[in-house]
């Protein structure tokens, strides 16, 4: 097997230079069908998609997320930007979280956006959190040419026949690692979260 690790790695950093967000102007005024939203959001986001076939979001995970308190009900079938908002969160969490960990942490945000006396602003949420994210892009880029650079060192004493795949597969644990941890930090917090939320409901 051979692997032009090299151009593996520029195709990364170049895919992670093209990352973007769908922009909250982007997102209809009006509230949409049911239909009219997994089309909106199977183009926005198709190009995150792993396979062509893959899903971005059906009728069914809609129904489930309303199920699983994780999206609040629509409003007569219908379904408002800030729905789409929360949608596009979703969307990210799923790939790291369980449905019980992205109620967690939505849920405190969705009370308030729905909550007609609380109103949160879920576009400038949204809106921050983006902006805070393309920031990183360039420091996300160093840490991969990082991991890259550590894995092309390891197995250095092997024949090249053998160390290929090897170094490969340490770029492959490298990154694994990163988000080991990171997913570990994000459970820790979540956990702490409830925990403080279940102390304070005992003592009203």
């Amino acid at each position: 097997m051979t692997i032009d690790t090299k151009d593996l790695l520029n195709s990364i950093l170049s895919s992670i230079s093209r990352i973007d967000y769908i922009r909250p102007n982007e997102i209809p005024n009006i509230d949409l069908y049911m239909d009219q939203v997994t089309t909106f959001m199977e183009e926005q986001l198709k190009r995150t998609k792993r396979y062509e076939e893959d899903k971005i979001l059906t009728k069914t995970m809609i129904n489930n997320y309303a199920k699983n308190n994780l999206l609040p009900p629509p409003v007569k079938k219908k379904y408002s930007k800030e729905h789409v908002l929360v949608m596009i969160f979703i969307y990210y969490f799923k790939n790291i979280l369980s449905i019980k960990d992205i109620e967690s942490v939505l849920t405190p945000i969705t009370e308030k956006t729905f909550d007609k006396e609380e109103s949160l602003d879920m576009t400038s949420v949204y809106e921050e959190i983006c902006q805070m994210e393309k920031s990183r892009i360039d420091d996300l880029k160093k840490d991969v040419t990082n991991s890259y650079e550590l894995a092309m060192d390891s197995f250095s004493e092997l024949p090249p026949e053998e160390k290929e795949y090897l170094q490969l597969f340490a770029f492959i644990c490298n990154l694994s690692f990163d988000v080991y941890v990171k997913k570990q930090i994000i459970e820790k917090m979540i956990d702490d979260l409830a925990d403080a939320d279940s102390s304070a409901k005992k003592k009203k």
